[in-house]
């Protein structure tokens, strides 16, 4: 499972894995105790994969954070707890991540990461920081093999575009031209 998949959702506690979308939103499962709940697509979520944190030069990507605190601990449960001091979670933070920006990173930032970790850590899907470099990897290597077959001519072949979805609205638009 990776990253794409496991959500936060505003004013529940923990993170959520998705089951299934419905009409009007998805079926999600809780990490903490494996009970269902019906989400709303009006609801605010968070995906793992788009979130980052600010560092004083970039923004760094939640996936490379995580895997700093998985390097640093071993793969275990971390050695701060989210209920700690502030001084003592930022001290934590700063051995993790040193160039994080103190200014635009809170600690209730710091509490989410260090919790989303340890329940990421206890239902064994760490493999999900790595999954998405494999899969990556997996595009890198088909998008080379369409470069080279697409240099070769009689290897080329017309495919009509597939229709898109607009993801607010759910209509369909068609995209290929028609005849008349």
């Amino acid at each position: 499972m990776s990253l794409d998949k496991i959500l936060s959702i505003s004013g529940k506690p923990g993170l959520y894995k998705i089951v299934t979308q419905t009409r009007s939103g998805f079926v999600a499962e809780s990490l903490l105790d494996n009970k269902r709940i019906t989400v709303n697509i009006h609801s605010n979520v968070s995906v793992l994969s788009e979130i980052a944190m600010y560092t004083l030069t970039e923004e760094v990507p939640l996936r490379e954070v995580l895997k700093k605190v998985r390097d640093k601990e071993d793969g275990k449960q971390t050695s701060v707890s989210h209920k700690d001091s502030k001084d003592k979670l930022e001290e934590y933070f700063f051995e993790v991540l040193p160039d994080y920006d103190e200014d635009r990173v809170y600690p209730s930032d710091i509490k989410k990461v260090i919790q989303w970790y340890n329940a990421l850590q206890k239902n064994d899907l760490l493999s999900a920081l790595d999954q998405e470099e494999e899969d990556k990897s997996s595009a890198a290597k088909v998008e080379e093999a369409h470069s080279k077959t697409s240099a070769n001519p009689a290897a080329v072949r017309n495919v009509a575009p597939k229709a898109s979805s607009s993801k607010k609205g759910g209509s369909t638009k068609n995209t290929s031209a028609r005849k008349t």
